[in-house]
């Protein structure tokens, strides 16, 4: 964050953030401005990035109707380390290459919690900011 001076900040905790719940907790947020980056792959390996609210999931028809391709797969714990440099669990919503597409919901908050590169922390970053920086295309992907 601080080599591409990208405007947001990152907690460590001494607990887990794995779960929506345990990262409201630990961020002291509601459940509703924490997001989950859901790791799919598509047909050709490459890794899409569905940003949901944590109360909500990723429906991967939506996803492959908005990028008109055939239903991409959940990726495995180890498709996810190799494509993003993160274990699963602390993945952030932006530092890597993917397609990344942003639930509407999602952007109804200024302010959001993402994985902050373990599982031991959150990122907090302004939507608008995202979207930018991850290049996100904003489409309803979740179920």
């Amino acid at each position: 964050m601080m080599e591409n001076n990208i405007d947001a900040e990152q907690y460590i905790y001494e607990s887990t953030c794995h779960t929506v719940e345990e990262a409201a907790s630990a961020a002291n947020a509601s459940p509703k401005e924490i997001v989950k980056s859901i790791c799919l792959i598509d047909n050709g390996g490459n890794l899409i990035v569905g940003i949901v609210r944590g109360e909500d999931r990723v429906s991967t028809s939506r996803v492959a109707k908005a990028l008109n391709i055939e239903t991409p797969k959940i990726a495995t714990p180890e498709e996810i380390l190799d494509k993003t440099g993160y274990i699963c669990g602390g993945v952030p919503s932006f530092g890597y290459e993917g397609i990344f597409l942003i639930d509407p919901k999602v952007m109804e908050n200024d302010l959001i919690y993402t994985g902050g590169g373990s599982p031991y922390s959150l990122t907090k970053i302004s939507t608008k900011i995202l979207q930018q920086i991850n290049k996100g295309q904003i489409v309803r992907i979740r179920k």
